[in-house]
């Protein structure tokens, strides 16, 4: 059967070539290198490829060396850059309303990001998680992808409203000047989510009156939309068991209870597509396991509490036979492999 290319709307990318040209880089030529043709950043609708995007903002980063360069894309970001949707989020009742109409469409926007909203006494945290990434490092997405939730936020409440903490699972810059000016906080680095947390009284705080009379229609379009784009059982479980692995409960069972099925059902659907929940899991965890290796500082004991396994040693015995060699080895050896590839950047003349 034919691959699903997961899809993003260029609007993503809105004030990308301003900021290449900025580093005195080429924006055409770095668009092109990606995969991706300039003239697709005109209509902000256009669906792009998102492993396009990741790979362009990686690609950009490097060719300007800045390691926020996919925050400072999100500095001037508006509510409206994220289409129909933010109409909708502005008529709701207050912003906790708002998010979750933003976490309900969120895959209308982007085909791999999730969002979720989760209650802590009087703290609340919005988790941004990207899935379907492969190899490709996420830093420069999931920081533009937070950066732009911090400044939907900050929109609805006003300048200055600040948020408790702003999480990211990978290391920190060698300077966080940036995340400082846009965020308002210090910034947690290392973390076990990316994402924003906040107190509860401030989504609770309603949003003043909007007269958005479209605002009806385009939830109906929205509605229909989500409809129409009928997730494979594939891509649903990925989203369960990415949510589910540090429980360490993740079984077929567990996921099937959480989808309102039983585990013949689960496994009947995923072969139909040619997959079985056992593959499915080893790949989400070899994903999730290389990004947080490259990525992140963290020991190999937080390794396994991430991803679900019930020890250090547990993680690092099916590491080695999954992978064919030790975590340290495995890390020296994707990096050298990682910086060889560094090419040139082309810049403006």
């Amino acid at each position: 059967m034919p691959q699903h290319i997961p899809l993003v709307r260029s609007a993503s990318l809105a004030g990308y070539a301003e900021l290449a040209r900025y580093y005195g880089l080429n924006p055409d030529s770095l668009l092109r290198k990606a995969g991706l043709n300039p003239r697709s950043l005109l209509d902000p609708d256009t669906p792009i490829s998102t492993v396009a995007v990741r790979r362009l903002l990686q690609d950009s980063a490097q060719a300007a060396g800045v390691e926020d360069f996919g925050l400072q894309l999100a500095m001037n970001r508006r509510l409206s850059n994220i289409g129909p949707i933010s109409v909708v989020m502005r008529e709701a009742p207050n912003v906790r309303q708002a998010l979750e109409s933003l976490c309900r469409y969120m895959r209308l926007i982007n085909a791999t990001l999730s969002a979720s909203i989760e209650d802590y006494e009087d703290a609340v945290v919005i988790r941004e998680r990207i899935l379907d990434t492969g190899r490709l490092p996420v830093r420069q997405s999931i920081e533009l992808v937070v950066g732009v939730l911090y400044r939907a936020i900050e929109e609805l409440l006003g300048p200055t409203w600040r948020p408790r903490s702003v999480c990211f699972e990978h290391r920190p810059p060698r300077s966080a000047t940036c995340h400082k000016a846009l965020f308002g906080v210090a910034v947690e680095f290392n973390a076990s989510f990316n994402g924003i947390v906040c107190a509860a009284r401030d989504l609770a705080v309603p949003i003043p009156g909007n007269d958005y009379r479209m605002a009806p229609y385009v939830r109906r379009f929205l509605d229909q939309a989500l409809s129409d784009s009928v997730e494979s059982a594939t891509h649903t479980v990925r989203h369960v068991v990415v949510a589910m692995l540090p429980s360490g409960r993740c079984t077929s069972d567990q996921v099937a209870k959480h989808l309102g099925v039983d585990r013949r059902t689960l496994h009947r659907r995923l072969s139909a597509e040619g997959v079985s929940f056992l593959s499915l899991l080893q790949s989400i965890r070899a994903e999730l396991a290389s990004r947080q290796i490259l990525d992140s500082d963290r020991s190999l004991a937080e390794l396994a509490d991430l991803l679900g396994f019930s020890s250090a040693s547990a993680f690092a015995f099916w590491f080695r036979k999954h992978f064919g060699t030790t975590v340290s080895k495995w890390k020296q050896r994707s990096l050298a492999e990682e910086g060889s590839c560094l090419s040139t950047p082309e810049r403006l003349a």
